[in-house]
């Protein structure tokens, strides 16, 4: 189904329903908007911490073996 067809029922079954539950649409819309512009943001930083050298060293060098261990738990 193709974005304009949805679009055209939704805004059909919208037209049908009461003013209060429209409300409830709305601020469902307004959610998912939300929701969305979180991940884009998350998804933002990620990009940059794994694009970033700042942490580079962590695959480059080892920086603790087992024999820095000073107890070994069984």
């Amino acid at each position: 189904m193709t974005r304009e067809i949805l679009l055209q029922r939704t805004i059909e079954s919208l037209s049908k329903i009461p003013d209060q539950k429209m409300r409830e649409v709305s601020e469902f819309a307004e959610f998912l908007l939300h929701k969305m512009e979180d991940r884009i943001i998350t998804d933002g930083i990620q990009n940059l911490t794994v694009e970033s050298n700042s942490y580079k060293f962590l695959l480059e060098e080892e920086i603790y073996t087992v024999n820095d261990l000073k107890e070994v738990y069984k």
